[in-house]
């Protein structure tokens, strides 16, 4: 995909759901104050964080496109796990709050019986924020970007916390006000994995992690594939953000003259990033064998 077309798919769908944010934050506020429940204007003010998140997800995509210059000879891809591992911590931030917050409500025994609006309000915002997520989660996969992924699950972080703001106003309205607390502990734990599965992920873009299996397996396939290669003698790759460097040693036979082998290592490098759009780019060591 064009690194053009990657970052108006990104900008599309980040503007999309900052302005769904802004209106659903301001629903929830609104319907906490008149609802007297702390838990639904706490999940508003959850959400208005999600709107700095997309805002780090805009700037992130955006810098990542700029092209290689002489301080960046390799480009600057690697801003988007950045601010992927900001968002971690922002989630994982988000998650030890609503479980400290939990944790002091049933410590303290400070309970309250929400009204009705605030169940038609944690209702929406269930089935937006959920919306929000597979929406994000969409996007992220196709232009392969792991600021968009750690986004999304930003917004399924919300809809976990909007669940728990249900589950308690229904459980202190029927005689269980612990239930709120307990459910948010839960949610904490389950924002928590995510956040952590995301930092790695984003830690492995900036080690120059390897590819997948698959990959690795593709690209010999069709190293093998072509004419007049020999033997694969090494062959490394390494993940660059959402891209990928490839670095392979073939053996050709000694008769060849040095053009024909040239030729055969062209063959290979273009075969390489033709057949896989995720190579940025592939160089190639010929060996005599």
């Amino acid at each position: 995909m064009e690194p053009k077309e990657r970052l108006r798919i990104g900008n599309r769908i980040s503007k999309i759901t900052i302005v769904v944010n802004v209106i659903l934050s301001i629903v929830k506020v609104v319907a906490g104050i008149f609802g007297k429940s702390s838990a639904m204007i706490s999940d508003g003010v959850h959400s208005l964080s999600d709107v700095m998140s997309t805002f780090c997800v805009m700037i992130g995509l955006k810098m990542s496109q700029k092209p290689g210059d002489v301080d960046h000879p390799y480009g600057h891809e690697k801003y988007e796990p950045v601010f992927a591992k900001m968002l971690a911590v922002i989630l994982g931030t988000t998650g030890i709050m609503i479980g400290y917050k939990s944790i002091q409500i049933i410590r303290l025994g400070q309970y309250n019986i929400p009204g009705k609006i605030t169940i038609f309000a944690a209702l929406l915002s269930i089935i937006t924020k959920e919306w929000m997520y597979r929406y994000t989660i969409k996007g992220a996969k196709k232009i392969d970007s792991s600021a968009l992924l750690a986004d999304a699950w930003h917004h399924r972080s919300d809809a976990f916390s909007s669940i728990g703001t249900l589950i308690g106003v229904v459980g202190a309205r029927i005689g269980y006000p612990i239930l709120d607390p307990i459910a948010s502990i839960v949610i904490c734990i389950i924002i928590l994995k995510v956040a952590v599965e995301i930092y790695i992920g984003a830690v492995n873009q900036l080690m120059d992690c390897a590819a997948d299996k698959d990959t690795i397996n593709k690209i010999i396939k069709d190293i093998e594939g072509i004419s007049g290669v020999l033997k694969i003698d090494d062959l490394k790759t390494r993940v660059h953000a959402s891209r990928l460097y490839v670095d392979v040693e073939i053996s050709v036979s000694k008769e060849l003259s040095l053009l024909d082998a040239h030729d055969i290592a062209e063959k290979v490098h273009f075969k390489i990033e033709e057949s896989n759009s995720k190579v940025k780019h592939c160089m190639v060591h010929v060996n005599p064998y």
